[in-house]
């Protein structure tokens, strides 16, 4: 038995949670839950794929890096957020012999939409 079951969440420290709710709700029509906390935090659960995401608002500049997200999803998904993200004039790069799609928030988080997935051997 593994010791970790499924992701809880991921919490995104984002400088506007409605922007990114936003730009996530355009893309894949995620609907956000607005909060604050006890504590005063301005929060927005949302979910994609599987998988909730809290975006948590702290004014924060964050390099470019290559850590990312990725989602599984089908060639005509990768497509049609290929469209959207021109359509809004959204920056996204196809990668992979167009296998893949990395597009950004307005704070760096880096996404990838990935049609192969990972194939690794058993055991490996």
């Amino acid at each position: 038995m593994d010791m970790l079951s499924k992701l809880s969440h991921i919490a995104l420290v984002v400088r506007d949670p409605l922007r990114t709710a936003s730009l996530f709700a355009e893309l894949f029509g995620a609907k956000a839950i607005r909060r604050v906390d006890e504590d005063g935090h301005d929060e927005h659960f949302l979910r994609l794929g599987e998988t909730w995401f809290a975006l948590v608002q702290a004014d924060v500049e964050r390099p470019l890096t290559g850590d990312h997200m990725a989602f599984l999803v089908s060639p005509s998904t990768l497509s049609e957020v290929a469209e959207k993200l021109r359509a809004i004039g959204h920056a996204y790069q196809l990668a992979r012999s167009d296998t893949a799609l990395y597009f950004q928030d307005f704070d760096n988080h880096l996404f990838e939409l990935d049609t192969v997935g990972v194939e690794l051997e058993p055991g490996g």
